[in-house]
C-alpha cells in the first residue's frame, strides 16, 4: 500500500453519495465505524466548497461527534446555546437529500457544568451509537440517552453518571450484550460503566484502581471475541484492561506509566490489540490478549515504538500495516507484526482527525 493515496473525507457528502441500497448496505453505526475502515463503493475523491458537493444543510447546533448512518439517515449529537441557556440534541438528516427527518433536543445542563471545555473540544463529543432500532446518544457527564431510530422517541434518559470533567467530554460509548458500556475517567474517582441498554439503569461501575497523577481520559471501548468470551477492551490513564460486559470485572491489564488524556481508540487485528499511550509522550503497543489473566504487562506486549505515535487521532489497518497520523501530521505505516516503521510521508499542518480506510483511500 505504498501508493495509497492520501485524500480527506467529509462524512456528509460521503453519505449523500450512496444510494439507498448502498447506504443499507455501507451503514456506519459507531465511532470509527468498523475500526476506521469501510467497505463502501464509488466514493468522491476530489471536492470543493461548491463542486462535488451533493448537499448542504444548517444544522440545529454545533457538534464534534462524528455522523452515524443507518436506514437512510445521517444522525448527529449537537449543542447549541443562548446566552447562558445550553441545549443538548440529536438531529437525524436523510441521507440523500440532508432534510431534517426529526430533531430532538435531550438535555439543559447549567451553564456552569457545560461551559468547562477544551477548546478545542465541543459539549457534543461522542458519537452514537447504533443498536438495531436504538440510537445511544451520550454526552459525557451531562447525560445519556438512548431513541428510536425512525422517529427520535425517547426511550430512556439519565443523568447518573456525574464527574468532574478535564477539557469536556469525549469518549463515546458502546453497546455489547444489551449492555451500554460508557467510559466516565474525569478529575479523581475514574469508572468505566455498563448501563442497561433497554431501561437505562446503572447495571455495573467499576473503578479504575490504577494509581496516577492525571487520571482524565477520552477513550472509546472496543468490544472483542477472545478466547471464546466476549471482551471489552477499555483504556484509562495509566493502563488499558479487559472487562466482562456482563459484570464489568477486570479480566487483564496492562500497565503503562503515566500516560493520560488518553484519546484514540484501540484496534484489532493479526491476533494483536493495539493501543496509543495518550499525553505526554504517547507510545504505541501491541498486546496479545490470548490467555491474559491480571497484570500481563511484563508477559503480554509484543512491541513497543515512541516515534511519531499519535496523542489524539486513531489509527487503522489493512493487510498486516497499521497506518497513524500523529498530531503534527506525520504518516506512517508500520508492519503491524513487528511494529518496524516502512515509510513516513509528512502531511501539511497539524492533524487532530483520524484517518478512513475505504478500497484503496486513506
Amino acid at each position: 500500500m505504498k501508493s495509497i493515496f492520501g485524500i480527506a473525507i467529509i462524512s456528509l457528502l460521503f453519505a449523500s453519495s450512496l444510494t439507498a441500497d448502498e447506504a443499507g448496505a455501507n451503514e456506519w453505526l459507531q465511532f470509527r465505524g468498523v475500526q476506521g475502515v469501510s467497505t463502501a463503493k464509488g466514493i468522491p475523491v476530489m471536492w470543493g466548497l461548491e463542486d462535488g458537493v451533493a448537499w448542504k444543510k444548517k444544522l440545529p447546533g454545533k457538534g464534534w461527534s462524528s455522523p452515524v448512518i443507518t436506514k437512510g439517515k445521517v444522525i448527529m449529537t449537537y449543542s447549541s446555546q443562548e446566552e447562558e441557556k445550553v441545549t443538548l440534541g440529536v438531529v437525524a438528516l436523510d441521507v440523500k437529500t440532508g432534510e431534517v427527518r426529526w430533531n430532538r433536543e435531550l438535555f439543559t445542563p447549567e451553564y456552569e457544568v457545560a461551559r468547562k471545555h477544551h477548546h478545542k473540544n465541543g459539549l457534543a463529543s461522542p458519537t452514537p451509537f447504533i443498536e438495531g432500532e436504538v440510537i445511544v446518544a451520550h454526552f459525557g457527564h451531562m447525560g445519556t440517552a438512548a431513541l428510536k431510530v425512525e422517529d427520535g422517541g425517547v426511550i430512556w434518559k439519565q443523568e447518573q453518571i456525574t464527574y468532574i470533567p478535564v477539557h469536556g467530554s469525549g469518549g463515546s460509548p458502546i453497546v455489547i450484550d444489551d449492555v451500554v458500556v460508557i467510559n466516565a475517567d474525569g478529575r479523581s474517582d475514574p469508572v468505566i460503566v455498563g448501563l442497561d441498554l433497554n431501561t437505562g439503569d446503572v447495571k455495573w461501575k467499576t473503578p479504575r484502581d490504577q494509581e496516577v497523577k492525571k487520571k482524565f481520559s477520552f477513550g472509546t471501548p472496543l468490544a472483542l471475541k477472545i478466547d471464546g468470551r466476549t471482551q471489552v477492551i477499555s483504556q484509562a490513564s495509566g493502563k488499558v484492561s479487559a472487562y466482562d460486559p456482563k459484570d464489568g470485572s477486570e479480566i487483564w491489564k496492562v500497565r503503562y506509566g503515566e500516560g493520560y488524556s488518553v484519546v484514540p481508540r484501540p484496534i484489532y487485528a493479526n491476533g494483536l490489540i493495539y493501543v496509543a499511550t495518550g499525553f505526554d509522550r504517547p507510545t504505541l503497543l501491541a498486546i496479545n490478549p490470548e490467555g491474559a489473566k491480571g497484570d500481563v504487562t511484563d508477559t503480554h506486549v509484543v512491541f513497543k515504538e515512541e516515534k511519531f505515535i499519535p496523542k489524539t487521532p486513531s489509527f487503522v489497518e489493512r493487510n498486516g500495516y497499521l497506518y497513524l497520523v500523529d498530531d503534527t501530521g506525520s504518516l506512517t505505516c508500520r508492519d503491524a507484526k513487528s511494529g518496524e516503521m516502512k515509510w513516513r510521508e509528512k502531511l501539511p499542518g497539524n492533524v487532530s482527525s483520524s484517518p478512513v480506510l475505504i478500497g484503496d483511500n486513506l
